[in-house]
């Protein structure tokens, strides 16, 4: 039985130098079941490969709900410990990894979030973040299903070390990446399900793309960080069938602390990156380029407003 806990069970192993990240980019189906049996197999073809800490994309277990207002998606979303992290639990202790699993959570009747689970290597929830930031745009609509988060910006302390797990559209504030690098995050990852509307995409994909790029190589250099962002695949449409959809972009990647993308995966395939941390990198980049140290935070008053002429 999976427990959640906010600490380990015994006094953990100091945490690796160096560790591999595996990012799992898929396509989902319309079968939860499946989708989750795939998330397994591709998680131990991680192990296999090496990785220590695997992420999967966001609500990994269905296609994209928030595409449509349906009260009978409702019916998909699981408590935390539940199901999902039963499972992976037993894959992150077989294979002793960590694993960021994103779900939909469900909290009590009416009342559900956008929540990423982080497994630990003994298979137990080491603890939750639930996505503060939830947008409401055409095809994403998911204030319908998702309460805003309440446990805050948070970081985690795992079998590889401390690590941060924001979701989605957290990715575009800086606020929320440095209140987790403040917390001695060394690797933000953030699972992600964003894409193209097929009839902008020629006008407007490769800004949007690069722009969700940018933001979150900005991350990684304003907080000397590794930033890694794990996307879905595939074009998946309101009830399977119809015209328009989401074209999901794909493009998953590691980046290092001064920015640098190290791995990408392609747009249109499923993919599993594989890419090596290194925690020296970390105290290089901040020893050399010291944002933490002269941060000027006497200076900052009004962050916590909405619009300073208010």
């Amino acid at each position: 039985m999976v427990v959640l806990s906010s600490m380990p069970a015994s006094a953990p192993a100091p945490a690796p130098q160096k560790f591999v990240v595996g990012l799992v980019q898929m396509r989902m189906t319309a079968d939860p079941a499946a989708n989750l049996e795939t998330a397994i197999a591709r998680v131990r073809e991680a192990a296999a490969r090496g990785a220590r800490l695997i992420c999967l994309p966001e609500l990994f277990r269905t296609q994209y709900i928030a595409q449509r207002e349906d009260h009978d998606a409702f019916n998909l979303a699981e408590p935390i410990p539940g199901p999902s992290t039963e499972a992976l639990g037993k894959a992150a202790r077989e294979a002793q990894v960590v694993i960021i699993a994103p779900l939909f959570e469900r909290r009590a009747a009416g009342l559900y979030h956008n929540t990423a689970a982080v497994i630990d290597t003994d298979g137990q929830v080491r603890g939750i973040y639930r996505k503060m930031h939830i947008p409401d745009d055409p095809a994403y609509y998911e204030k319908f299903y998702f309460a805003p988060g309440d446990l805050g910006f948070r970081a985690f302390d795992t079998a590889v070390g401390r690590i941060g797990a924001l979701v989605c559209w957290d990715q575009w504030y800086p606020e929320g990446a440095r209140l987790t690098a403040l917390q001695g995050a060394n690797i933000l990852c953030y699972p992600t399900a964003i894409g193209w509307h097929p009839a902008e995409k020629a006008q407007y994909g490769a800004q949007q793309l690069d722009a969700w790029r940018t933001i979150q190589r900005s991350h990684a250099i304003a907080n000397g960080c590794y930033v890694a962002a794990v996307n879905r695949v595939g074009l998946e449409r309101p009830n399977g069938r119809g015209e328009g959809g989401i074209e999901f972009w794909g493009s998953s990647f590691v980046v290092d602390p001064f920015g640098v993308v190290v791995a990408e995966a392609p747009a249109d395939q499923e993919a599993i990156l594989t890419v090596e941390i290194d925690m020296a990198r970390v105290e290089e980049t901040r020893r050399h380029w010291p944002f933490l140290r002269d941060r000027r935070v006497d200076a900052y008053a009004g962050l916590d407003r909405r619009f300073l002429t208010d």
